[in-house]
């Protein structure tokens, strides 16, 4: 029951009736404060599949971690007394989340990374997440956004293209292409998810997405495990157990409550921090070195991502 009346908290909106403008505002605040504890789980993600691949097979890890944390999801639902499946009405709502989170951002990033993408290139090539999650959004709600919005978001993709083909002589690279599946994938499943959440509590979303797509990826893992080597390290350890129950699950938590209560839009500006974020970790955890180029590519993209973010609305 503890499991319940944390989760539900989050993604509580109560307005008192003597001030309800001042109480949205900080409810508002409240839901970027907790998007942002959701950013900083995820920006941990590349430097653990790294870690994870040490020891496992990338498909392995990117299904896996998909399994473990939807056996975390049935525990909790079960201890919470929830129902183990979410309502039909709303499988097709669950299907776009599972495909882009469960499926689409761990197999494609961690194939990026172990076709030979460092975690300071991936971190930058994905630095357009918001942008992309914005536009999302906008297709989603059929929002009309003004024209600066737009130059901003062809910029940002500019400054990406520039990036990736200067770092492979003029070609993109099938790293580069993966990564950019990689955030489109992330994309849908956050707008699906942040706006399934404003109907159920966020840890619910991820829990229920996870269980859904448990009957494919728990025999996958299985005959992964069987089939591909593996060799235990505590790096590879440390790195699977960190993105199968922080990445895939409790950094949805926050991050889906933060989506709901402070809006994609505005609580979605917190994914401009974890490019810079990731580049902390993997020179913290991985002595990964990354040049200038790699800096000015990401401040550049953050600065043509800020600018979407304000200009949506």
């Amino acid at each position: 029951m503890k499991v319940e009346n944390s989760a539900t908290a989050l993604d509580r909106v109560a307005v008192p009736a003597d001030d309800p403008e001042r109480e949205r505002e900080r409810v508002r605040r409240r839901g970027t404060a907790l998007a942002f504890l959701g950013v900083l789980a995820f920006s941990g993600s590349f430097p653990g599949t790294v870690h994870a691949m040490e020891g496992f097979d990338p498909w392995l890890v990117a299904i896996g971690r998909a399994a473990i944390a939807a056996l975390l999801a049935l525990a909790c639902l079960k201890v919470a007394g929830r129902p183990l499946l979410p309502p039909r009405h709303l499988w097709r709502s669950y299907a776009l989340i599972s495909l882009g989170v469960v499926f689409g951002f761990p197999l494609f990033s961690g194939l990026a990374l172990a076709l030979g993408s460092s975690t300071a290139h991936a971190a930058v090539v994905t630095a357009l997440l918001p942008a992309a999650t914005a536009v999302c959004a906008v297709l989603r709600a059929g929002e009309r956004p003004r024209p600066l919005f737009w130059v901003a978001c062809l910029a940002g993709a500019a400054a990406i293209t520039a990036f990736t083909l200067t770092q492979h002589q003029g070609q993109a690279a099938w790293p580069d292409l993966l990564l950019v599946a990689a955030l489109l994938s992330a994309a849908v499943g956050y707008t699906e998810g942040g706006r399934l959440a404003r109907q159920v509590p966020g840890w619910q979303v991820i829990s229920h997405a996870l269980v859904l797509s448990l009957p494919l990826t728990a025999p996958v893992a299985v005959a992964l495990a069987f089939l591909t080597p593996i060799a235990i390290t505590p790096h590879a350890v440390a790195g699977f157990a960190y993105v199968s129950a922080v990445s895939m699950f409790l950094g949805f938590f926050p991050w889906y409550a933060g989506l709901a209560q402070g809006g994609i839009a505005r609580a979605g500006q917190t994914q401009l921090t974890q490019p810079l974020l990731t580049l902390v970790w993997a020179w913290f955890l991985m002595g990964e070195r990354f040049g200038l180029i790699t800096v000015v590519a990401a401040v550049a993209v953050l600065v043509c991502v800020a600018v979407t973010q304000r200009a949506r609305t």
